[in-house]
């Protein structure tokens, strides 16, 4: 059995310790906003935040979770970053088909706890591992941006 934290709720997995994050958070919690993308850990789509720190779940195997805290697409809102950059990837109207978006956003996120004011070359550094085939990187860098800037007045 493999205890550990997601969104905020203790779970305990019972799937072999190699299992990939990403189908015990998908298949046994049923939690499907984190997406399977290229199952390489190269396109982003699967990234959930473990202990606060972007991961690729398609490639984390949960042992490596165990007695962590796994933060998810899910669970983002709950927090000030999260709920701040929510809103401007809808201010900033970021989705096109929305499949890369959650991988995008926990990304995202996980810059915006570590670096308060991002310059352009920090965020892309940041987000350069998560692939939109929509092309909507410029969209998501103001997103990102604007949630700063939403953060710094306090919002």
């Amino acid at each position: 059995m493999i205890n550990l934290t997601v969104n905020g709720k203790p779970v305990a997995l019972d799937g072999a310790p190699d299992e990939p994050l990403l189908w015990a958070l998908r298949e046994d919690l049923q939690l499907t906003g984190t997406k399977f993308g290229c199952g390489m850990a190269l396109c982003g789509a699967c990234t959930v935040h473990l202990d606060g720190q972007p991961v690729r779940s398609c490639q984390t195997p949960i042992s490596a979770a165990a007695g962590k805290k796994v933060t998810t697409i899910e669970g983002i809102s709950a927090g000030k970053v999260g709920k701040a950059v929510q809103a401007a990837w809808l201010k900033i109207d970021v989705p096109q088909c929305g499949y890369c978006q959650s991988g995008q956003i926990m990304s995202a996120c996980a810059l915006l706890a570590q670096k308060k004011s991002p310059s352009d070359a920090d965020i892309d550094a940041a987000m350069s591992g998560n692939i939109c085939r929509c092309g909507t990187y410029n969209q998501i860098r103001a997103a990102i941006h604007t949630a700063a800037g939403s953060l710094a007045k306090g919002g």
